[in-house]
Parts: structure tokens; C-alpha cells; sequence
């Protein structure tokens, strides 16, 4: 796949990879892409959310029902982590709400990911799936997750079923010990729950909310760890209930990842379904909702921020050729996309760099060490839609951040 670059950005991209202009572009280049086992070419390849633990970089795979296993050092597939009997993953099916693995994330030295009414528990040193916890009934994905690792207390998102929920994990004893409901004040359920995170300094769960009553758009919905530990062994509270519970709008934004970057802010990707409208990632004051900067830079799924070069980076996978949504967000031949990564400078929230990636390449994942960023993509002819893809097959695209 040939490395482009966005038209605006490549004279300063090419003066800093030269050594000139003086300024603190980061020099972003392909290096490497990997083909995906067990997905051919011209086929869809169903992925989902990635992290990096150590030397290695797991993705949620659901052609193979797994969870791959790159090594960083030199992005060589090296496992493929696949459960069997009832700790077996649901695996691609025709709608994305039924289908998984899903979001991924590192709790100690495990991983939890959601699959369909489950979250699975996953050894990487055994490269085995050690057990499933039910977190629901609705026959759709516990998607998205975070952790607070003070309190030992896991949050998931289900965000398709008829009423979303998020269930509380005990990371201790690997047990649902709560359930929050997603019904708000005017009775409407939740339009879906996106990344969460939680922060350690104020006690705080922060989820995205697709859209509600009074922000159809999305809000930011701010949960204190107290109110969730309050809640009685087992029981079952809806959001508005909770002592202390905050909801922050985040405008015409249909929100999906979540960063914390420095001091008080706090990085939303939108990922807008208003045909024209600007894709934005916006940067909020976590304490009050203010709305600090709009970043034309959204379009995106996953959102990452990287302490060591004080970036976010965002897989704008619906980013378009005029920043502008595509019709009804989706990427189609008649409406095309041009996926790229985005990066941002969280110190003057402004957008430095993009480059081109791959199909519907939604997921990123970032190593400090290696400093390097890790992309799966789709094959360039599935799905439908993208103007900057050949028929490259499905792979992990592989980039330097500095």
C-alpha cells in the first residue's frame, strides 16, 4: 500500500521527514503492513478495537473468532487466540450488534473482551480464554470497556439492546456486582453507548452517549465511582439515579471514542451522520463540559492519546476528501471515504498531520516504546466505499509516530 498524504499537510510532513522547517511535525510513515490469516482477499475483514501490552499488540478478529497477537518489534502475527465450547467467541455474523469479539482492554495481566451477551476473560501468556462472564440476555455485543484498576471495578457497554446497559465487573472475583440502565429523563432509551473511560484522579466514569432527548447528538455522560459502588450487590440503577451523575452535550457529533489527553481535557470522536457536516473530534473540559476546541479531524471509531508525544491519534476510518460527513455517514462508491490517521496536538488541540491508512481502518492502538501506531484495514474492495484503496488485502498496517 502506498503511503499519501493529505494535500494540505504534505509540504510540512516532507520538511520535517528532511530535517527542515524547524517545527515539531511528526514524521507519521508507513513501515510495515501484515496480511491477516484466514481472511481473503477481497473479503471484509470484521475487526474491532486493538490495545498494546508489552511487546505486543492484540486486535479483535471476528473472521476467526479471535483475538490476534502481533509482536510490536517487527508486526509478525503470532497467535490467534480462539476459545472453544462455551468460551468460544460468536465469530462474524450478518449484523454487527451479534457478532464478536469486540472491545478489548488489559485488566492486570488479562484481558476482558466483550463478545455477545458475554465478556470473556483472556490469558495472552496461556493464549487461552479462561472463562465467560454474562452480562446480558439481549443476544447482542458487550462492546466497548474501561477499568478502574483502584477499586477493581470493570465497566462494559451494551449498547444494542433494547434499553442499553453497562455492567460492573468485580476484577477480583470476575462477577457482574451492578447494572446502570440508559433510559433518560423523558423516558427515551439511549440511541447506544460508545467508549468509556474511567479517571482515577476524580473517581470518575465517563461514557459517550450516542444521543438522548435533550442532545439527539450525543452527550458525555459523567458517573462518579462512588454512586457505582453504591449501588446494592447485584442491583440494577438507571443513569439519572445515580448521586452525582453529569451529562455533558457534545453537538451535532454521533460520539464514539474517548481520550483523556493533558490536565483537565478530555478528546471525543464524532462520527457524524448528518450528510455535509463537519467531522470533528471535539475537545471538552471534563470538569464542566465546556467544549475547548473543534478539531476538524472526526470520522473516526478508536481514540488514542499518547503521553509521549502529547498526540491524540484517531482512526477517522469515514473521513472524506472535504472533511465533510459522507451521506448519512456511511461510506458508499456514490459517497466515498478516504480513511486516514489523524493526529492531534493535545497541547494546542489542532490538528498536525494526516495519512492515508486502509479500508475501514477504525481501530488504533499506540506503543510509547516503539512509538509506533498499529491500524488494521479492511480489504480495499470490501466494504464498498473507499476512494483511496486499491485491492490490498486485508492487513495490519504498521506506522512510525515520531
Amino acid at each position: 500500500m502506498r503511503l499519501k498524504l493529505m494535500p494540505a499537510l504534505g509540504l510540512a510532513l516532507t520538511l520535517a521527514a528532511c530535517g527542515g522547517g524547524g517545527d515539531n511535525t511528526p514524521v507519521v510513515r508507513q513501515i510495515a503492513q501484515t496480511p491477516i490469516p484466514g481472511v481473503g482477499t477481497g473479503t471484509n475483514f470484521g475487526f474491532d478495537l486493538g490495545v498494546v501490552v508489552g511487546n505486543r499488540y492484540y486486535v479483535t478478529d471476528r473472521n476467526n473468532a479471535a483475538v490476534d497477537v502481533f509482536d510490536t518489534s517487527n508486526s509478525a502475527i503470532v497467535a490467534q487466540i480462539r476459545g472453544t465450547g462455551a468460551n468460544a467467541f460468536a465469530g462474524l455474523t450478518a449484523a454487527n450488534a451479534t457478532s464478536g469479539p469486540d472491545g478489548i482492554n488489559a485488566v492486570g495481566n488479562l484481558l476482558y473482551v466483550g463478545d455477545v451477551n458475554s465478556v470473556k476473560i483472556v490469558d495472552p501468556a496461556a493464549q487461552q480464554v479462561l472463562k465467560t462472564i454474562v452480562v446480558g440476555t439481549s443476544n447482542t455485543r458487550a462492546d466497548e470497556g474501561c477499568v478502574d484498576a483502584v477499586h477493581g471495578i470493570y465497566m462494559i457497554s451494551t449498547p444494542e439492546a433494547p434499553i442499553p446497559f453497562a455492567t460492573f465487573i468485580n476484577t477480583n472475583t470476575q462477577t457482574v456486582v451492578a447494572h446502570v440502565t440508559f433510559t433518560d429523563a423523558a423516558g427515551a432509551p439511549s440511541a447506544g453507548l460508545e467508549q468509556c473511560r474511567y479517571d482515577a484522579n476524580s473517581d470518575t466514569f465517563f461514557v459517550n452517549n450516542d444521543g438522548t432527548t435533550a442532545n439527539p447528538h450525543g452527550e458525555l455522560d459523567v458517573m462518579t465511582g462512588a454512586s457505582i459502588r453504591a449501588i446494592p450487590a447485584g442491583g440494577t440503577v438507571n443513569y439519572t439515579a445515580l448521586a452525582g451523575v453529569r451529562m455533558f452535550a457534545e453537538g451535532n457529533c454521533d460520539p464514539t471514542g474517548l481520550a483523556f489527553g493533558p490536565g483537565n481535557d478530555i478528546a471525543v470522536n464524532c462520527r457524524e451522520a448528518t450528510t455535509g457536516a463537519p467531522l470533528l473530534v471535539q475537545i471538552m473540559d471534563r470538569t464542566n463540559g465546556a467544549i475547548l476546541a473543534s478539531v476538524n479531524a472526526g470520522g473516526g471509531d478508536q481514540l488514542e492519546f499518547d503521553a509521549s508525544t502529547n498526540r491524540y491519534y484517531t482512526a477517522a476510518s469515514r473521513w472524506t476528501a472535504n472533511g465533510l460527513a459522507s451521506v448519512g455517514g456511511n461510506c458508499s462508491a456514490a459517497s466515498p471515504c478516504t480513511p486516514v490517521l489523524g493526529v492531534i496536538d493535545a497541547a494546542t488541540r489542532s490538528l498536525v498531520v494526516q495519512v492515508a491508512t486502509g479500508n475501514n481502518a477504525h481501530s488504533v492502538a499506540v506503543d510509547p516504546v516503539t512509538s509506533k501506531a498499529f491500524l488494521p484495514a479492511s480489504s480495499g474492495p470490501s466494504p464498498a466505499g473507499c476512494a483511496s484503496c486499491g485491492a490490498e488485502p486485508a492487513q495490519l498496517l504498521t506506522f512510525s509516530t515520531r
